[in-house]
């Protein structure tokens, strides 16, 4: 049996850096020409960040389109793992700088990282899916590629479905 109980794998912690005034971002956004200046703990925030989405697998009200998107990013394909922002360099950052909001830890090994992923993936999905009508769950299980390949077209795509078939009905019903 599955722990269906998981704690996060990157806490949610406070950005030591202050937030600038409001007034100085609108001033930096409005200028087209001016490049915006990432400092490197910006760039060390911004790892942790994309890890941070980790955490909203484990929530049943994560939209399935968005724990498809983040399981294509964790799972991608181990040629990527060397590029920037890919999931293993984003854990090498996390855990190797310095500027990291989280405790030093060092090189964190990716694929325990998975292993552990998939072994709550399965508790995770089937929570998430009890809040989908019996066909959004059956196309899921048995044709994943399909629904996966329309929610990346169209994020609403389940949501355009439920709606239709509640004002239509099921035709096959």
């Amino acid at each position: 049996m599955l722990n269906q109980t998981v704690t996060p794998l990157f806490s949610d912690t406070s950005r030591p850096a202050p937030i600038p005034e409001r007034a100085t971002l609108d001033t930096l956004l409005e200028d087209e020409n001016s490049p915006v200046e990432w400092s490197e703990e910006d760039i060390v925030f911004l790892h942790w960040r994309l890890l941070q989405e980790i955490n909203q697998l484990a929530d049943p009200a994560t939209p399935l389109e968005e724990k498809f998107d983040t399981l294509r990013w964790v799972f991608s394909e181990r040629e990527k793992d060397g590029i920037p922002f890919s999931f293993v360099s984003c854990l090498r950052v996390v855990g190797c700088s310095p500027l990291s909001p989280i405790t030093y830890c060092g090189r964190v090994d990716a694929e325990e990282v998975r292993d552990r992923l998939r072994h709550s993936l399965k508790a995770w999905l089937k929570v998430t899916l009890e809040r989908y009508p019996a066909w959004v769950r059956n196309a899921v299980v048995h044709n994943p590629q399909w629904v996966e390949a329309r929610l990346s077209r169209n994020p609403q795509w389940i949501n355009e479905q439920i709606k239709q078939m509640s004002v239509q009905g099921d035709l096959f019903a």
